[in-house]
């Protein structure tokens, strides 16, 4: 009888769970965000969409499981999930400019020389703003940093460690991205202090803090777990005092949450110091004097490729973009390219284009071939040649931007772990001597 009693029971529990309000809800987030993923990337290109959609599947298909009565759970484990986390990572992505990837990982190397990596929830700004998206509790949070969470807890002062670290190491136009820590419930005032203190922006409700002594047994741990915090030593100890008899006295903060110090939105004077040096590649320099690039656009070319560059330059003007990028900044190119430009300007070129290309040539700075250390460093491929080497480490050398038609060469460079500056545009071939052969539109 006893054993029937106990499965009633539990059939009663998953019967209860299936109807909660709480799971309903989680559900009902779920569903959402994937939807507001898709809205997010429909107005722009962002890498990781796929890889967060499929995190919000897996959640929704387990909330459903726990609903359909296949898993049995707690009510209290749905605040476990991982949907704390992902929902900030989406609220994240939506205040922010140009986002470019979610959940993007980045290698670098850890102080003692062994290769680690890194996940940050939303690149935005272009790459210039890396922002980690924190869901827990400011309680948990402000527990793990004093040293009184579960075993393997890392705290949110050692992942901002991490931030810098991997930060300075993977430089966004020759400076180190800027990082914020958006707290959506909250993060304790000696925690956002010092966060501040390394640099780093605070997105949230601020907290006060009490100061407790003694015993620790009433102190909500909050136990919901985080995907982002994995197995490492404890940062803060619980300091320890003596009282007047000698006998140790337990010292520590308790998070106030009624207590709201400041509220901090996402910071908008970011300020990213713009390069003022810019490369330019052989495929550039070909663009800015195509007869394409100066309205002779309206052709069918007996070659397709140019047919189709003359469709993409006719719904979208290539020219004006790379005035606006060029504009102000000091302009170079090196010698491999220059050399190599004018070989094809006097095989293919027309006049229009010979001309242009001398009053473009009049304004760079043309350098010898100077290589960067780890540009050399990289293994020659059919998309590493030594041509581009010799264009794109020579901008290295100069901390200067690449202008670019060549994104093969960037990609292939990048899954060797060197990434250049560069600004990536639509390639226009010389065509002006081809125009006489063509059919007018």
């Amino acid at each position: 009888m006893g054993h029937k009693r106990c499965r009633t029971c539990s059939l009663s529990k998953v019967a209860v769970m299936a109807t909660s309000p709480m799971l309903q809800g989680c559900i009902k987030t779920a569903e959402d965000l994937l939807k507001r993923v898709d809205l997010l990337c429909s107005h722009q290109d962002v890498e990781g969409r796929a890889k967060l959609c499929s995190k919000l599947r897996a959640e929704l298909k387990f909330l459903q499981k726990v609903k359909a009565g296949q898993v049995a759970i707690k009510e209290s484990h749905l605040q476990s999930t991982n949907l704390t986390h992902l929902k900030a990572v989406v609220e994240s992505a939506e205040s922010l400019e140009k986002v470019i990837s979610v959940l993007h990982v980045f290698a670098y190397e850890g102080p003692d020389g062994r290769k680690q990596t890194l996940v940050v929830d939303v690149v935005a700004n272009g790459g210039h703003t890396w922002v980690k998206a924190i869901g827990r509790k400011a309680e948990a949070l402000h527990n793990i940093w004093q040293g009184r969470g579960q075993y393997g807890d890392k705290s949110v002062i050692r992942q901002a460690e991490d931030y810098l670290e991997a930060s300075r190491q993977q430089p966004i136009q020759y400076s180190n991205p800027h990082i914020i820590f958006a707290f959506y419930n909250g993060v304790s005032s000696p925690m956002a202090d010092t966060l501040k203190e390394m640099g780093i922006s605070v997105k949230g409700d601020i907290v006060a803090v009490n100061t407790v002594v003694g015993s620790d047994e009433d102190e909500d741990d909050d136990e919901e777990e985080d995907e982002d915090f994995v197995q490492d030593e404890q940062d803060v100890e619980d300091n320890v005092e003596e009282d007047g008899d000698g006998e140790a006295q337990l010292m520590h903060t308790r998070v106030d949450r009624d207590t709201v110090v400041a509220s901090l939105a996402f910071p908008t004077d970011v300020k990213v110091a713009e390069c003022a040096r810019v490369n330019l590649d052989i495929t550039t320099l070909i663009t800015y004097v195509s007869s394409l690039s100066h309205g002779n656009c309206h052709f069918t070319f007996r070659e397709y490729v140019l047919t189709e560059q003359a469709a993409q330059e006719r719904q979208d003007k290539v020219l004006p973009k790379l005035d606006a990028f060029m504009e102000g900044k000091e302009l170079f190119a090196c010698h491999s390219a220059v050399r190599d430009f004018r070989t094809i300007l006097d095989t293919l070129g027309g006049p229009g284009e010979r001309e242009r290309a001398e009053k473009l040539l009049a304004r760079l700075t043309v350098v010898p071939d100077q290589p960067s250390e780890r540009t050399q460093r990289l293994v020659a491929s059919s998309k590493v040649n030594q041509r581009s080497l010799m264009i794109f480490g020579t901008g290295d050398t100069l901390r200067a931007v690449t202008m670019t038609a060549n994104s093969g060469f960037v990609r292939a460079a990048a899954n060797q772990g060197v990434r250049y500056s560069v600004f990536i545009h639509q390639p226009r071939a010389l065509t002006e001597g081809k125009e006489w052969r063509a059919t007018p539109i």
